[in-house]
């Protein structure tokens, strides 16, 4: 069996959907190989990952929208030591997730014709994500 890791950077502007499937596609290409499984995964408590509609931006923008009602900010959380953005990140992340597996079949990823993946940014500041790939095929 091989395995390859890599980790991405992924530059934020704030809260919102940032589309990272392409460069996924580029490294996964650049392995060669045919047969296996993806794992992305997102090394932070305060942003996710998801895989989500890649076609119409207003997916996305309702989404945010959704979780700035289901989660506020300044509603009294004792955690607050990085501002009040801080905690709403956090829960926002726990509702979500972290980590998503995506077959390879055929060299490519097996997503769905209208599927993208996503870093979800939760904090209000541009922030520098690490997510890390790792291909076993």
């Amino acid at each position: 069996m091989r395995q390859e890791t890599h980790t991405l950077i992924v530059s934020t502007a704030g809260k919102g959907l940032v589309p990272i499937s392409a460069p996924i596609e580029a490294w996964v290409a650049a392995q060669g190989m045919t047969t296996g499984l993806l794992t992305v995964f997102i090394r932070h408590t305060s942003a996710s990952l998801l895989v989500q509609e890649n076609a119409d931006p207003t997916v996305r923008a309702d989404l945010e929208a959704f979780f700035a009602w289901l989660v506020p900010e300044n509603v009294g959380y004792r955690h607050n030591t990085e501002g009040p953005d801080d905690m709403p990140a956090h829960i926002r992340a726990a509702l979500t997730q972290t980590q998503v597996s995506i077959p390879l079949v055929g060299g490519r990823l097996a997503l769905g014709t209208w599927q993208g993946v996503y870093v979800w940014e939760h904090r209000t500041a541009p922030h520098q994500r690490e997510v890390v790939l790792h291909l076993m095929g």
